[in-house]
């Protein structure tokens, strides 16, 4: 499937590395930097062009809110492991569910832009817990020199690779894209109910917050992730 991540924002939240593991599927273990297990919210604009159709109108264009954190798997692989995505499209949500087993959540949502200032809001419908909801607040700042990110900077955006849990064994996918362009941003709204949603506390501390106008990205079909054969990450 080929897709467009767009107007895409990063709110990162350092955690205690036990808190987020107990809630991953066995074949994951949570990643860390200076000690620390990373969450990150991530609201964004998705574009999709279906198999065989192409683009759609009106359903290939929607919000998404996700909630991910970052993992090894068994095959010494490197990733993303999804708590939650919410989209405004049903029938994207069921979709993904069916296809990739992902934790997709439909959900009422929009995305506002004026000038430097981005605004996402979701309220989820279904499953639940209904009613939980996101609001994200942000000003864009200046864009960031690929010499200028640091190597925090690399271990939270530079992930190629998806997993899911499907028919009891863990699954892999490939997120082809070019490195995300990045922008500093600050955040001058938030009131967040996703990531307690998904069992994680409640975030402490100051976020890391970046923005990104957006990649194009290809997701390859799922494969079977096997203890014991390492493959290239």
């Amino acid at each position: 499937m080929q897709m467009g991540w767009e107007q895409l924002t990063f709110v990162h939240w350092a955690y205690d590395p036990a808190a987020v593991q107990r809630l991953l599927p066995p074949g994951l273990t949570v990643q860390t930097f200076d000690d620390r297990a990373w969450v990150s919210l991530v609201p964004f604009v998705m574009r999709v062009r279906f198999p065989l159709v192409g683009a759609v109108p009106w359903l290939s264009v929607f919000p998404e809110t996700n909630v991910r954190t970052y993992v090894t798997a068994a095959d010494g692989t490197e990733g993303i492991w999804f708590f939650s995505l919410d989209a405004s499209r049903l029938a994207a949500v069921l979709a993904a569910r069916v296809g990739y087993r992902l934790p997709y959540m439909w959900s009422s949502m929009s995305v506002r832009t004026e000038g430097d200032h981005i605004n996402y809001d979701c309220v989820r419908r279904w499953p639940g817990p209904r009613g939980a909801h996101s609001t994200v607040g942000i000003r864009i700042g200046a864009e960031v020199a690929a010499q200028q990110l640091d190597e925090r900077d690399h271990f939270l955006s530079a992930r190629w690779r998806l997993y899911s849990s499907m028919f009891g064994s863990l699954w892999g996918a490939r997120a082809l894209h070019e490195p995300w362009p990045l922008h500093r941003a600050s955040l001058i709204r938030y009131d967040d109910e996703l990531v307690t949603a998904s069992g994680l506390p409640e975030p402490t501390g100051d976020p890391i917050v970046q923005y990104s106008p957006g990649v194009n990205v290809r997701v390859s079909m799922p494969y079977r992730i096997r203890h014991g054969s390492p493959q290239r990450s």
